[in-house]
């Protein structure tokens, strides 16, 4: 099966790929549609890239002090002898750059051969520009943060076309403790980067930060984590083991993790069943069965508790949420609480982390949150997060076309009068 992370299959011919997405670009930019022959990572990024000018350039918006203040403070400062140890041999080659961001795209560090570094600073590969997909389009480090996952990024498949000479493979890089971004590690030349070994490079290369990372990190005990985003049956991970738990067991978990205080045995009745008419008995038989599968020592009763911090994701969402930072938030967000439950209290939590998330994003109104939002099972048929999405895309956008069908489609279904959408807020 083909690694849908590299950019060309073995035995093509690069100068005919370049050419055939080079034309699949322009035609994604006439009529805001891919063909084909285009990787789905990339068709997917041109659209979430679509409301900037091929001709723009990333912005730096760190230089001198501020730069170095920031980047010295941030965690991956204390990997740079470690990247330098394991890129430096290909970043002086003379064909090559290594280059580190944060978990927003900003370049921290890029270095090279200082012929390659003047080419570079043409198109603003330079520490202090943001090289997010939001601010340069499809481009492996800015790519890689928004998939989370190594990728390269081939000649034509960069959106912008200033970058469209440089080929680039790129890796994120997480937090060992918390599983968070950190930024992403990159290696930047030719054409000839697109094979195997380069995505190998830098994948090996973010794992080595990772661990040199965890190694350095003070131990810390080995705290409790629920998955419960996206997915029907929660996921418990305690000492090394992976718990998979039934229905009932997950909503029961997620109700206990959401109340650290404790819940009475009828409060627990009523989150389940919306009613006072379960019997006792059955519920403390479900809870015995919990606690069989989490082991006795985190389950306490009178009042149900958890005896020891318990990390889960929804909560991971919340907190980014309330620290200002919706695009984190957005990205630690895989789908609904529970889809599938029907219990009142995981309903009413799942509408709290969706509610809150979706108006983080519309406060925010930038394109790129509202294009990842509306590509969310949630976001899919809000109208007005598309009404928004059509207003912040600029005319001659090619997804913008797309924002006002859909905007336009939902208002027909939900039987709405014309709405004037198209109209910027204030106008």
């Amino acid at each position: 099966m083909t690694d849908p992370w590299l950019a060309l299959e073995f035995g093509a011919d690069p100068a005919e790929r370049i050419a055939q997405v080079g034309a699949a670009h322009e035609a994604f930019l006439t009529a805001g549609t891919a063909s084909g022959r285009v990787r789905e990572v990339i068709r997917r990024s041109w659209e979430r890239s679509a409301r900037l000018d091929p001709e723009t350039t990333a912005p730096v918006d760190l230089t001198d002090d501020a730069l170095e203040s920031y980047r010295s403070a941030h965690p991956l400062a204390r990997v740079l002898p470690l990247f330098r140890d394991l890129l430096g041999g290909i970043a002086q080659d003379g064909a090559h750059l290594m280059a580190v961001c944060d978990a927003g795209g900003r370049l921290l560090w890029v270095e090279g051969h200082p012929g390659v570094l003047r080419h570079a600073e043409r198109m603003n590969f330079v520490p202090g520009a943001r090289w997010d997909e939001a601010h340069a389009g499809t481009n492996a480090p800015g790519t890689a943060l928004a998939v989370d996952h190594s990728v390269q990024i081939f000649a034509t498949e960069h959106f912008v076309r200033p970058v469209q000479r440089w080929t680039c493979a790129a890796a994120p890089i997480h937090d060992p403790a918390t599983g968070l971004l950190l930024g992403a590690v990159d290696i930047t030349g030719g054409d000839h980067l697109a094979n195997p070994q380069s995505l190998a490079l830098v994948r090996a290369t973010a794992r080595a930060a990772e661990a040199f990372l965890a190694a350095a990190a003070p131990a810390a005990p080995d705290v409790p984590h629920v998955a419960a985003l996206g997915r029907d049956e929660a996921e418990l991970r305690v000492g090394g083991r992976r718990v998979r738990l039934g229905r009932r067991h997950s909503e029961l978990l997620v109700l206990l993790v959401q109340h650290p205080e404790g819940r009475t045995g009828e409060q627990l009745g009523l989150d389940l069943y919306g009613d006072d008419r379960l019997h006792p008995v059955t519920l403390r038989a479900e809870l015995s069965r919990l606690r069989r599968a989490l082991g006795d020592e985190l389950l306490d009763s009178r009042p149900y508790r958890l005896r020891a911090p318990v990390r889960a994701d929804f909560r991971t969402v919340t907190e980014l949420l309330e620290g200002g930072d919706p695009a984190a938030a957005l990205r630690a967000y895989p789908g609904p609480l529970l889809p599938g439950s029907d219990a009142p209290g995981v309903a009413r939590l799942r509408r709290l982390v969706d509610g809150q998330l979706r108006a983080a994003v519309l406060a925010a109104d930038d394109p790129g949150l509202l294009a990842a939002w509306t590509a969310t099972a949630v976001g899919a048929d809000d109208l007005a997060a598309w009404q928004a999405l059509a207003r912040a895309l600029p005319p001659g956008a090619p997804r913008r076309p797309l924002a006002v069908a859909r905007a336009r489609q939902l208002a027909e279904e939900y039987a709405l009068p014309r709405a004037t959408f198209l109209q910027r807020r204030g106008n």
